[in-house]
């Protein structure tokens, strides 16, 4: 019998009092990822804009609907954790305190983008920021984030590799394969599943045997859990879990983060394996941001003028960004055979 997609991720679970579940945070902290979630999702909107423009070439990924994630699970951090994922990277690049000019500008393929203007939209890199991609290979970076975990252990630094991956990469090979060896090896590594429901284009039923990702890590002995993905405090709880667990010796973790794309699977994608209502809905029940909204109207820790005010702050920043990105100057052509290889700085032996 054919499965039939069930719909969006749902309306907001409430306790008794009808208030979301997770509710805690003070008002410094709700304003700092209502700004943070704002300026990606601004970030955005005005990437959409410039590569509509014809300013950006290539692939264009958006990370409009799932700012929450990035978001929180940078909340969870501690100094020196690395962060790696997929080629919808932009929201987690300006989650670790990127520059928005540098990203901007490697967006439109300027030589003071953080890649140099070389890596465009789906290749970009900060070991400064803890930052290890950005990669266009479906699943790849699975792999590596677990290579970055073996480092941490064999350190011995205490850090934690946050590995990030969607649901439509969630049936690549090398993720069980690397899910093997985190076990195995007890490597401190959280696995982060951002599902968003339709990974390029195709309803996870019609795609997955096993739909509950959190636990594909079950015969490895890996534990995980299913998230709220569009709520910002549900996020970070979940994520100083996972870390917990894994920065003390206990090995991998798995969250799956229940969430939801605005925009199609990239700017090339008209979406139309779904249904406007569907989106509509999601925007009005679910939306990450105006859920904060609601918790600072709630506790009358930010009015209406208050959050004017960051918007507007924000949406200057964007259009700095936009600016510089725009004017900045393209690499020069004796830059083609640079960043290549890493040159070694002391000779072999012999």
């Amino acid at each position: 019998m054919a499965r039939v997609h069930t719909g969006p991720i749902g309306r907001r679970k409430a306790n008794a009092a009808g208030a979301p579940k997770a509710e805690s945070g003070g008002q410094a902290e709700l304003l700092k990822y209502y700004r943070d979630m704002l300026l990606i999702r601004r970030f955005e909107e005005r990437a959409g804009q410039l590569y509509g423009m014809g300013l950006i070439g290539g692939f264009c990924h958006l990370y409009i609907g799932q700012e929450a994630i990035a978001v929180g699970v940078q909340a969870a951090q501690k100094p020196g954790d690395q962060v790696i994922t997929g080629y919808r990277e932009h929201g987690h690049m300006l989650a670790c305190g990127m520059d928005p000019k540098a990203v901007m500008a490697e967006l439109t393929g300027r030589a003071s983008g953080s890649s140099h203007g070389k890596g465009g939209s789906m290749h970009m890199f900060s070991t400064k920021a803890g930052f290890y991609g950005g990669h266009g290979i479906v699943g790849a970076q699975v792999s590596l984030g677990t290579g970055l975990a073996l480092a941490n252990r064999y350190r011995d630094d205490g850090k934690v590799a946050f590995t990030y991956f969607g649901d439509g990469a969630a049936n690549q090979g090398q993720v069980y394969e690397s899910f093997n060896m985190a076990e195995l090896w007890s490597l401190p590594v959280v696995y982060v599943i951002e599902n968003n429901q339709y990974a390029m284009g195709t309803a996870i039923e019609r795609s997955s045997a096993e739909t509950r990702l959190h636990m594909r890590g079950a015969s490895f002995k890996i534990p995980g859990e299913e998230v709220d993905g569009m709520d910002v405090l549900a996020v970070k709880a979940a994520a100083e879990k996972a870390a917990a667990h894994a920065r003390t010796g206990k090995g991998p973790y798995i969250l799956e983060m229940k969430t939801y794309r605005y925009r199609g699977h990239s700017m090339s994608d008209p979406a139309k394996y779904r249904t406007r209502e569907e989106v509509d809905e999601v925007k009005k029940t679910r939306d990450p941001i105006e859920h904060v909204e609601e918790l600072l109207a709630r506790h009358g820790w930010a009015d209406e003028t208050a959050l004017k005010a960051i918007d507007a702050e924000v949406k200057r920043i964007v259009a700095d960004a936009a600016e510089f990105a725009r004017t900045s100057p393209e690499p020069d052509p004796s830059e083609l055979y640079t960043d290549v290889y890493t040159e070694a700085s002391v000779g072999l032996s012999a």
